[in-house]
């Protein structure tokens, strides 16, 4: 039993695959990655924006260290899954597939796939101020939805993991700033929840 679960094989999650993983997995654990940290640094202009309106979407950049979620997948599934997260991943080839080295919460090291930003590639946004990502993020749109909703989720779920990265509710409230209001506007020309008294 041991020898078929030391050939199966690990998915590291640092983004919605945290909490949308959209596949069937054996094992869930928290992990933590050195030598990369979350960033906003892919221009979005399929899920998250368009190639006329881009919004930013999260990568791994290099320093520092990440926490994230390890996905143990058995080797019966193992091609669906990888499958599964290239199309996801890669749809326009944004990111590189590596092997990269975990530590799971109980200390445990394991071999995992992951997606790393390619900074080579035209959609590399690099290391954007809080003010530039700010401004990307707020009003963009995609495939997927607003780009603002994928930053409420992420912030939201990453506290659900009892990570406060502090950094990110900050961009969250940059950017909360700058939407667009949505509201709907009613026949008499006040939005939806305007005071009317």
């Amino acid at each position: 039993m041991r020898s078929a679960v030391m050939a199966d094989r690990w998915v590291f999650g640092y983004g919605s695959l945290m909490w949308r993983p959209g596949f069937e997995w054996a094992e869930r654990h928290t992990a933590i990655l050195q030598g990369r940290r979350r960033a906003f640094c892919i221009y979005s202009v399929h899920h998250r924006g368009t190639p006329e309106r881009p919004g930013l979407v999260l990568g791994l950049t290099p320093g520092g260290s990440v926490r994230g979620i390890a996905y143990r997948v058995t080797t019966e599934l193992w091609p669906e899954v990888r499958a599964y997260l290239r199309e996801r991943e890669q749809p326009t080839e944004t990111y590189v597939e590596a092997e990269v080295r975990v530590r799971l919460g109980s200390g445990e090291k394991v071999s995992c796939l992951t997606f790393l930003s390619d900074t080579r590639h035209p959609q590399w946004a690099g290391n954007l101020s809080p003010e530039a990502q700010a401004r990307l993020i707020a009003g963009a749109r995609g495939l997927s939805g607003r780009n603002i909703d994928y930053l409420t989720d992420l912030v939201s779920h990453l506290r659900q993991e009892g990570i406060d990265d502090r950094s990110l509710a900050a961009l969250l409230s940059r950017v909360e700033a700058l939407e667009p209001d949505e509201s709907p506007v009613l026949s008499d020309g006040m939005s939806e929840g305007e005071n009317r008294l």
